[in-house]
């Protein structure tokens, strides 16, 4: 099976509890006003990689307890990221899927792969990104309609450590000078890093991958 993939980002602790890999898959039939992420909602952009592939990465890394799955929109690829989803679970990691569809639509919806995807979720995050409704207190949605959905037992102990938990950011520099940031945080927030940091070339949710060129 195929999956077509925005960025795969080997470990991050930004993107959900613990320690993770992170993957953007590409394509997006929601495309919600204000996303952070536009570029990954073509379907025909980023690359095309073998699920069995990317199991093989995420069960080499060290140290992440699970993996998260975003974008895009991840049920616009649910029979494929279900199969690897079921996989890294089987491989005694967690699951966290972000999606812009409501829970009720993904549960009750008869479309391919959506209940298996769901199935192999330990934690969703629902709803579309709603930009007039910024989320400043919860960790890793971007507005306050979105919703935790606790899909197994295994991180429900967060239920009510939610607003304790800070949002963060992660800043990497290549060597040819470009910065990349993951995380979620404030448009001002990203405003004030940018101009720190040089032009902000594009911005990405993810939380958000941002480019930025140094100079």
């Amino acid at each position: 099976m195929q999956l077509r993939i925005h960025r795969f980002l080997p470990k991050t602790s930004v993107e959900g509890p613990g320690a993770r890999a992170c993957l953007w898959v590409q394509g997006c039939l929601i495309r919600c006003h204000g996303c952070f992420n536009p570029s990954t909602w073509r379907a025909s952009g980023g690359q095309v990689v073998q699920v069995g592939d990317l199991l093989n990465r995420v069960v080499r890394i060290s140290g992440i307890e699970g993996a998260t799955f975003l974008g895009g929109e991840p049920f616009d690829q649910a029979p494929a990221l279900a199969a690897l989803a079921q996989s890294v679970q089987d491989a005694g990691l967690s699951v966290m899927t972000f999606s812009g569809y409501e829970y009720e639509v993904l549960r009750r919806a008869d479309r391919a792969g959506w209940k298996d995807l769901l199935a192999a979720t330990d934690l969703l995050v629902d709803g579309p990104f709603v930009s007039s409704l910024p989320d400043h207190q919860r960790p890793w949605v971007g507005s306050t309609n979105q919703q935790f959905r606790f899909l197994s037992s295994r991180y429900r102990h967060l239920a009510d450590e939610l607003g304790s938990i800070p949002d963060r950011l992660e800043v990497r520099l290549r060597r040819d000078g470009t910065v990349l940031i993951n995380g979620m945080a404030s448009s001002a927030v990203l405003d004030d890093l940018g101009s720190a940091i040089g032009r902000r070339q594009r911005q990405t949710q993810g939380g958000f991958v941002a480019a930025s060129t140094l100079g």
